[in-house]
């Protein structure tokens, strides 16, 4: 009878699990646990890194950019219409192609009269004269540099300018004027000089 009992503890404690083996498979479950606790957690990944938001969108900006700024600037340093009403006037171009072409047209008249007239061959050389009442305004600037970078910027062309300052409304302004020039022929001829050349030019006439 005693042997029967040895036997049967004997059998069941070789059949026991061992706490070591316990011990390991509960670290690997608690370990896959918490891989799947993880994974399905966002709050419990790293907070330092970038995160998507899908609710962003691009700033527009509220100020104007920096080529519209610079060309706003330009503009307020530069200006065509800057004269004297009281000394001189603005010739319009359809205006200017007429008198222009009344000109050429009573000098031809002349040259068929007499090749000596001197208003003949005035206009039909170009000769300037230091008497004419026809200038041409490239522009006005507040700003004397500006305006003497401007005439240098002619005579690299091979245009020779002035630069005039005047008051108008209590400021000053400096223009860039090629001329005087005798006739509206050659006021005309050298303002599609200009053209060709790049430049902008209003023709006006002294009073």
């Amino acid at each position: 009878m005693a042997t029967r009992s040895n036997r049967q503890a004997v059998r069941n404690g070789g059949a026991a699990f061992p706490g070591w083996a316990l011990f390991l498979a509960g670290v690997v479950v608690g370990g896959i646990v918490m891989a799947l606790a993880y994974r399905g957690m966002p709050s419990l990944r790293r907070a330092d890194q970038p995160q998507a938001n899908p609710n962003a969108v691009a700033q527009q900006g509220s100020s104007p950019g920096i080529a519209a700024s610079s060309a706003a600037s330009s503009a307020s340093q530069f200006d065509f219409y800057k004269v004297l009403p009281e000394k001189e006037v603005v010739i319009p171009n359809a205006e200017l192609s007429a008198m222009a072409k009344a000109e050429q047209q009573k000098a031809a008249a002349a040259n068929n009269a007499s090749a000596s007239t001197p208003a003949v061959a005035n206009a039909n050389t170009g000769t300037a004269s230091s008497q004419g009442t026809y200038v041409l305004q490239v522009g006005a600037f507040p700003d004397s540099g500006a305006a003497d970078a401007k005439k240098a910027e002619l005579a690299l062309q091979g245009f020779t300018a002035h630069v005039q300052s005047i008051t108008l409304d209590g400021k000053t302004w400096n223009r860039v004027r090629l001329g005087p020039f005798a006739t509206a022929t050659e006021l005309q001829a050298m303002q599609k000089k200009l053209q060709a050349a790049g430049f902008q030019a209003m023709p006006m006439k002294e009073k």
